[in-house]
């Protein structure tokens, strides 16, 4: 039985790709591993191409990364093993799941695997291209009676305080 999380078969041929683009990116670039770290990657809009392992047990570590990737406009793609995944990062346990932010070497590679997987996953172009700016800030709400450009209460910068008057100590008797 197929897993809940697996929303298309991945052609064997580009299975391979994606494992070769996993070792170069993790040579030469920068790859995230686990499925912790993917989740951040994709959420801060780093994360270039997504891998999800098809064998995760229990499968809601993962679950959530396919509805994510599709929100934020990532593409993702899917290897049979979480030890072939693993493997192809250079790493000696298995990985549920991993990013990669930065292809190093393997940009052209990437791409191509991206164009390819982006139709089969059903993950638009376009909603990657809006990213919203991380340095916005709100406006913080002003407190009742506090005007815009009001002077504040404290002492202007140039005066100082007066110096402290030191009390001479007493002899004990």
């Amino acid at each position: 039985m197929s897993k809940a999380y697996v929303k298309y078969e991945m052609p064997k041929e580009l299975t391979a790709k994606v494992l070769e683009a996993v070792t170069v990116a993790n040579d030469s670039g920068r790859v995230r591993k686990g499925a912790n770290e993917t989740t951040k990657s994709v959420e801060s809009g780093s994360a270039q191409l997504v891998i999800i392992a098809e064998d995760v047990e229990p499968e809601e570590v993962v679950l959530h990364l396919p509805g994510l990737c599709a929100e934020k406009g990532v593409a993702y793609a899917y290897v049979p093993t979480k030890k072939e995944l693993g493997a192809a990062a250079g790493l000696p346990v298995p990985s549920a799941a991993m990013a990669i932010e930065k292809p190093g070497n393997g940009a052209e590679m990437l791409k191509a695997i991206v164009d390819k997987v982006r139709p089969l996953a059903g993950v638009s172009a376009s909603a990657s291209a809006h990213k919203p700016e991380r340095h916005e800030k709100a406006e913080k709400p002003k407190a009742a009676g506090q005007e815009t450009g009001a002077p504040s209460a404290k002492k202007p910068a140039g005066e100082a305080k007066p110096p402290r008057e030191k009390k001479p100590k007493e002899a004990k008797a």
